[in-house]
Protein backbone atom coordinates (compact mmCIF):
# COMPACT_ATOMS: atom_id res chain seq x y z
CA UNK A 1 0.00 0.00 0.00
CA UNK A 2 1.31 3.16 -0.52
CA UNK A 3 2.00 6.04 2.70
CA UNK A 4 2.32 9.23 1.63
CA UNK A 5 6.04 9.31 -0.53
CA UNK A 6 6.75 5.82 0.03
CA UNK A 7 5.31 2.16 -0.46
CA UNK A 8 4.83 -0.36 2.32
CA UNK A 9 5.03 -3.95 1.44
CA UNK A 10 2.90 -6.95 3.33
CA UNK A 11 5.85 -8.85 5.28
CA UNK A 12 6.45 -11.73 7.35
CA UNK A 13 7.74 -11.69 11.55
CA UNK A 14 10.62 -13.55 10.18
CA UNK A 15 11.87 -10.69 8.06
CA UNK A 16 12.75 -8.59 11.39
CA UNK A 17 16.24 -9.33 11.86
CA UNK A 18 16.97 -9.52 15.78
CA UNK A 19 13.27 -9.57 17.05
CA UNK A 20 13.15 -12.19 19.46
CA UNK A 21 16.36 -11.00 20.81
CA UNK A 22 15.60 -7.19 21.48
CA UNK A 23 15.21 -6.17 25.19
CA UNK A 24 12.46 -3.54 24.48
CA UNK A 25 12.01 -2.20 27.69
CA UNK A 26 12.90 1.54 26.44
CA UNK A 27 11.44 0.84 23.22
CA UNK A 28 7.74 0.25 24.71
CA UNK A 29 8.10 2.78 26.84
CA UNK A 30 8.54 5.38 24.22
CA UNK A 31 5.39 3.88 23.11
CA UNK A 32 4.00 4.83 26.09
CA UNK A 33 4.89 8.20 25.42
CA UNK A 34 3.40 8.50 22.01
CA UNK A 35 0.00 6.97 23.24
CA UNK A 36 0.12 10.41 24.93
CA UNK A 37 -0.61 12.05 21.89
CA UNK A 38 -2.24 9.32 20.53
CA UNK A 39 -5.17 9.74 17.08
CA UNK A 40 -6.90 8.44 14.54
CA UNK A 41 -6.13 4.00 14.75
CA UNK A 42 -3.57 4.58 17.43
CA UNK A 43 -6.39 5.99 20.34
CA UNK A 44 -7.83 2.49 20.17
CA UNK A 45 -4.85 0.13 20.50
CA UNK A 46 -3.27 2.48 23.12
CA UNK A 47 -5.20 1.91 26.40
CA UNK A 48 -3.61 -2.10 25.75
CA UNK A 49 0.05 -0.74 25.25
CA UNK A 50 -0.30 1.30 28.56
CA UNK A 51 -1.36 -2.35 29.92
CA UNK A 52 0.97 -4.21 28.62
CA UNK A 53 4.16 -1.77 29.68
CA UNK A 54 4.13 -4.24 32.79
CA UNK A 55 3.73 -7.87 30.75
CA UNK A 56 6.59 -9.56 29.83
CA UNK A 57 8.68 -9.26 26.63
CA UNK A 58 7.40 -12.57 25.78
CA UNK A 59 3.67 -11.13 25.95
CA UNK A 60 4.62 -8.01 24.43
CA UNK A 61 5.87 -10.01 21.67
CA UNK A 62 2.42 -12.24 21.13
CA UNK A 63 0.28 -9.39 21.05
CA UNK A 64 1.94 -7.74 18.70
CA UNK A 65 2.32 -10.77 16.74
CA UNK A 66 -1.34 -11.49 17.12
CA UNK A 67 -3.24 -8.08 16.46
CA UNK A 68 -0.07 -6.44 14.36
CA UNK A 69 1.66 -6.95 10.63
CA UNK A 70 5.02 -6.12 9.92
CA UNK A 71 5.14 -3.40 6.55
CA UNK A 72 8.76 -3.13 4.91
CA UNK A 73 8.80 0.26 3.65
CA UNK A 74 10.35 1.33 0.38
CA UNK A 75 10.98 3.90 -1.78
CA UNK A 76 8.07 4.71 -4.15
CA UNK A 77 10.88 2.55 -6.42
CA UNK A 78 11.22 -0.26 -4.85
CA UNK A 79 14.30 0.20 -2.65
CA UNK A 80 14.12 -0.38 0.58
CA UNK A 81 17.65 0.04 1.39
CA UNK A 82 17.72 3.65 3.31
CA UNK A 83 19.77 5.84 5.18
CA UNK A 84 20.41 6.33 9.11
CA UNK A 85 21.98 9.11 10.75
CA UNK A 86 22.06 10.36 14.25
CA UNK A 87 21.55 13.50 16.68
CA UNK A 88 21.79 14.36 20.33
CA UNK A 89 21.13 16.92 22.62
CA UNK A 90 23.72 19.21 23.36
CA UNK A 91 24.63 20.22 26.94
CA UNK A 92 27.13 23.45 27.57
CA UNK A 93 28.04 25.52 30.60
CA UNK A 94 26.18 28.97 30.00
CA UNK A 95 26.14 32.02 31.49
CA UNK A 96 23.41 34.92 31.67
CA UNK A 97 25.71 37.85 31.38
CA UNK A 98 28.56 38.02 28.69
CA UNK A 99 32.24 37.69 29.70
CA UNK A 100 35.84 37.19 28.45
CA UNK A 101 34.93 33.62 28.34
CA UNK A 102 31.04 34.16 27.62
CA UNK A 103 30.60 35.46 25.07
CA UNK A 104 28.72 33.73 22.04
CA UNK A 105 24.46 34.86 22.49
CA UNK A 106 22.06 31.93 22.23
CA UNK A 107 18.74 34.03 21.47
CA UNK A 108 14.95 34.54 21.66
CA UNK A 109 12.94 34.41 18.15
CA UNK A 110 12.90 38.20 17.22
CA UNK A 111 9.72 40.07 17.40
CA UNK A 112 9.50 40.56 13.46
CA UNK A 113 9.36 36.73 13.45
CA UNK A 114 6.74 36.46 16.40
CA UNK A 115 4.50 39.40 15.75
CA UNK A 116 1.06 38.32 14.37
CA UNK A 117 -0.07 38.65 10.82
CA UNK A 118 3.73 38.09 9.78
CA UNK A 119 5.18 41.87 10.11
CA UNK A 120 8.37 42.16 9.38
CA UNK A 121 11.05 40.82 7.12
CA UNK A 122 11.19 37.33 5.50
CA UNK A 123 13.32 35.44 5.59
CA UNK A 124 14.90 37.33 8.12
CA UNK A 125 19.00 38.24 8.77
CA UNK A 126 21.33 35.35 7.73
CA UNK A 127 23.96 34.28 10.03
CA UNK A 128 26.37 36.66 8.89
CA UNK A 129 24.30 39.59 8.51
CA UNK A 130 23.07 38.77 12.77
CA UNK A 131 26.42 39.15 13.47
CA UNK A 132 27.64 41.97 11.56
CA UNK A 133 24.52 44.47 10.65
CA UNK A 134 23.75 47.08 13.62
CA UNK A 135 20.15 46.55 12.51
CA UNK A 136 20.37 43.08 13.00
CA UNK A 137 22.10 43.61 16.23
CA UNK A 138 19.59 46.09 17.67
CA UNK A 139 16.55 43.96 16.65
CA UNK A 140 18.54 40.70 19.23
CA UNK A 141 19.70 43.17 21.78
CA UNK A 142 17.00 42.16 24.54
CA UNK A 143 16.65 38.70 23.20
CA UNK A 144 19.21 37.13 24.25
CA UNK A 145 18.75 33.83 26.49
CA UNK A 146 22.21 33.18 27.29
CA UNK A 147 25.88 33.41 26.42
CA UNK A 148 28.24 29.82 25.92
CA UNK A 149 31.96 29.74 24.88
CA UNK A 150 32.57 28.16 21.68
CA UNK A 151 30.37 29.75 18.63
CA UNK A 152 30.79 26.04 17.00
CA UNK A 153 29.00 24.41 20.24
CA UNK A 154 26.24 27.21 19.38
CA UNK A 155 26.05 26.21 16.15
CA UNK A 156 25.83 22.38 17.16
CA UNK A 157 23.03 22.97 19.84
CA UNK A 158 21.19 25.14 16.85
CA UNK A 159 21.78 22.18 13.92
CA UNK A 160 20.32 19.59 16.66
CA UNK A 161 17.01 22.12 17.16
CA UNK A 162 17.17 21.75 21.26
CA UNK A 163 20.00 21.40 24.17
CA UNK A 164 20.76 21.55 27.63
CA UNK A 165 22.43 24.67 29.61
CA UNK A 166 24.23 24.73 32.61
CA UNK A 167 23.78 28.03 33.58
CA UNK A 168 25.87 29.47 37.25
CA UNK A 169 24.49 31.35 39.35
CA UNK A 170 25.51 34.57 41.87
CA UNK A 171 25.28 31.79 44.57
CA UNK A 172 28.42 29.61 42.70
CA UNK A 173 25.92 26.58 42.14
CA UNK A 174 24.35 26.22 38.56
CA UNK A 175 20.77 25.53 37.04
CA UNK A 176 20.16 23.20 34.25
CA UNK A 177 17.32 24.55 31.93
CA UNK A 178 16.84 23.13 27.94
CA UNK A 179 15.90 25.36 25.19
CA UNK A 180 13.59 24.36 23.10
CA UNK A 181 13.89 24.87 19.30
CA UNK A 182 11.18 28.01 18.70
CA UNK A 183 11.91 29.04 15.00
CA UNK A 184 14.38 29.94 12.27
CA UNK A 185 15.30 32.97 10.50
CA UNK A 186 14.07 31.14 7.53
CA UNK A 187 17.05 30.76 5.78
CA UNK A 188 18.41 27.41 4.06
CA UNK A 189 20.50 25.40 6.05
CA UNK A 190 23.82 24.35 4.19
CA UNK A 191 25.97 21.59 5.91
CA UNK A 192 29.50 22.90 7.29
CA UNK A 193 30.90 19.45 6.14
CA UNK A 194 29.12 19.63 2.33
CA UNK A 195 31.03 23.00 2.42
CA UNK A 196 34.34 21.94 3.65
CA UNK A 197 34.07 18.41 1.28
CA UNK A 198 33.12 20.41 -1.65
CA UNK A 199 36.21 22.57 -1.25
CA UNK A 200 38.12 20.06 -1.05
CA UNK A 201 39.15 20.61 2.19
CA UNK A 202 38.51 17.69 3.98
CA UNK A 203 37.98 14.16 3.61
CA UNK A 204 35.49 13.40 6.87
CA UNK A 205 32.54 15.79 7.08
CA UNK A 206 31.77 14.49 10.10
CA UNK A 207 31.70 16.61 12.63
CA UNK A 208 34.83 14.52 14.25
CA UNK A 209 36.56 15.90 10.62
CA UNK A 210 34.84 19.46 10.62
CA UNK A 211 36.78 19.72 14.15
CA UNK A 212 39.90 18.67 13.32
CA UNK A 213 39.74 20.82 9.99
CA UNK A 214 39.05 23.81 12.52
CA UNK A 215 41.54 22.56 15.16
CA UNK A 216 44.64 23.40 12.36
CA UNK A 217 42.49 26.14 10.56
CA UNK A 218 41.30 28.32 13.47
CA UNK A 219 41.69 31.36 11.43
CA UNK A 220 38.84 30.19 8.95
CA UNK A 221 36.23 29.21 11.96
CA UNK A 222 33.97 32.48 11.02
CA UNK A 223 34.17 31.77 7.58
CA UNK A 224 33.06 28.35 7.95
CA UNK A 225 30.29 29.58 10.42
CA UNK A 226 28.68 31.99 7.84
CA UNK A 227 28.62 28.97 5.06
CA UNK A 228 25.66 28.28 7.01
CA UNK A 229 23.15 31.05 6.44
CA UNK A 230 20.17 29.68 9.03
CA UNK A 231 20.05 30.59 12.58
CA UNK A 232 17.48 28.64 15.40
CA UNK A 233 16.39 30.80 17.62
CA UNK A 234 14.96 28.70 21.07
CA UNK A 235 12.56 28.77 24.21
CA UNK A 236 13.91 28.58 27.18
CA UNK A 237 12.28 25.66 29.33
CA UNK A 238 12.52 24.66 33.03
CA UNK A 239 13.94 21.06 33.30
CA UNK A 240 12.93 19.29 36.70
CA UNK A 241 14.88 16.39 37.83
CA UNK A 242 12.80 13.54 36.32
CA UNK A 243 12.58 15.72 32.85
CA UNK A 244 16.40 15.43 32.80
CA UNK A 245 16.14 11.82 32.24
CA UNK A 246 14.29 12.52 28.76
CA UNK A 247 15.14 13.77 25.81
CA UNK A 248 13.46 16.92 24.31
CA UNK A 249 9.62 17.37 22.67
CA UNK A 250 9.72 15.59 19.50
CA UNK A 251 7.51 16.99 16.12
CA UNK A 252 5.12 14.69 17.71
CA UNK A 253 5.20 16.49 21.56
CA UNK A 254 6.54 13.82 22.85
CA UNK A 255 9.67 13.69 24.98
CA UNK A 256 12.33 11.80 22.96
CA UNK A 257 13.74 8.26 24.70
CA UNK A 258 17.46 8.12 23.91
CA UNK A 259 18.03 5.09 21.46
CA UNK A 260 14.46 4.36 20.98
CA UNK A 261 13.05 7.20 18.76
CA UNK A 262 14.37 8.44 15.45
CA UNK A 263 13.02 11.41 13.56
CA UNK A 264 11.44 10.86 10.05
CA UNK A 265 9.68 11.96 7.02
CA UNK A 266 6.13 12.09 8.35
CA UNK A 267 4.85 12.19 5.11
CA UNK A 268 5.98 8.23 4.45
CA UNK A 269 6.08 7.16 8.38
CA UNK A 270 3.34 8.83 10.73
CA UNK A 271 4.58 10.12 13.90
CA UNK A 272 3.75 7.56 16.56
CA UNK A 273 4.34 4.71 14.31
CA UNK A 274 6.68 1.56 15.70
CA UNK A 275 9.36 0.64 13.70
CA UNK A 276 11.60 -2.05 13.68
CA UNK A 277 15.29 -0.92 12.61
CA UNK A 278 18.26 -2.97 11.07
CA UNK A 279 21.17 -1.39 10.43
CA UNK A 280 25.13 -2.41 10.67
CA UNK A 281 27.88 -0.32 9.39
CA UNK A 282 31.42 0.97 11.44
CA UNK A 283 29.59 3.05 13.87
CA UNK A 284 26.77 1.01 15.65
CA UNK A 285 24.64 -2.12 15.14
CA UNK A 286 21.21 -2.07 15.46
CA UNK A 287 18.21 -4.12 15.50
CA UNK A 288 15.20 -2.76 17.48
CA UNK A 289 12.17 -1.53 18.10
CA UNK A 290 12.06 2.18 18.02
CA UNK A 291 9.38 5.00 17.53
CA UNK A 292 8.84 7.65 14.81
CA UNK A 293 8.16 10.69 17.16
CA UNK A 294 10.35 13.67 15.29
CA UNK A 295 11.39 14.85 12.13
CA UNK A 296 13.66 17.53 10.23
CA UNK A 297 14.72 19.52 7.54
CA UNK A 298 17.47 16.78 6.50
CA UNK A 299 15.08 14.02 7.07
CA UNK A 300 13.20 13.63 3.64
CA UNK A 301 12.34 10.26 1.99
CA UNK A 302 10.98 6.60 2.61
CA UNK A 303 13.61 4.73 4.02
CA UNK A 304 15.33 7.91 6.00
CA UNK A 305 15.77 7.90 9.80
CA UNK A 306 17.60 10.03 11.97
CA UNK A 307 18.82 8.31 15.18
CA UNK A 308 18.45 10.29 18.83
CA UNK A 309 21.72 9.05 20.43
CA UNK A 310 20.77 10.73 24.02
CA UNK A 311 23.25 13.67 25.63
CA UNK A 312 26.36 13.76 27.27
CA UNK A 313 29.70 13.30 25.26
CA UNK A 314 29.16 9.48 24.11
CA UNK A 315 25.79 10.50 22.30
CA UNK A 316 27.61 13.58 20.60
CA UNK A 317 30.26 11.50 19.27
CA UNK A 318 28.23 8.78 17.89
CA UNK A 319 25.63 11.20 16.61
CA UNK A 320 28.29 13.11 14.94
CA UNK A 321 29.96 10.13 12.92
CA UNK A 322 26.61 7.82 12.63
CA UNK A 323 25.80 7.66 8.42
CA UNK A 324 25.41 4.06 7.20
CA UNK A 325 22.32 2.02 5.79
CA UNK A 326 19.14 1.10 7.13
CA UNK A 327 15.71 -0.96 6.39
CA UNK A 328 12.64 -0.52 8.21
CA UNK A 329 9.69 -2.07 8.94
CA UNK A 330 6.35 -0.36 10.33
CA UNK A 331 4.23 -2.38 12.78
CA UNK A 332 1.12 -1.13 12.27
CA UNK A 333 -2.43 -2.60 13.57
CA UNK A 334 -4.40 -5.32 11.42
Amino acid sequence: MLQGKSRWVPADWCELAGFDQDDWFEGWGAWVRSCERAGGIWAAVCPQVRGLSIASVQEQRDWLRQNFRPYRIESLQGDNNGTLTGYFEPELPARRVANSEFSVPLYRPPAALTAQGGQGRKPWYTRKEIDTLPAAQAALADRVIAYVADPVDALVMQIQGSGRLRVQREDGGSQLVRLAFATTNEQPYRSLGRWLLDQGLVRDGSWPGIKAWLATNPQRQQELLWSNPRVVFFREEVLSEVDSGSGPNGAQGVPLTPQRSIAVDPQSIPYGTPVWIVSAGGQTSLRRLVLAQDTGSAIVGAVRADFFTGWGAEAADLAGRLHQSAQMWAIWPK
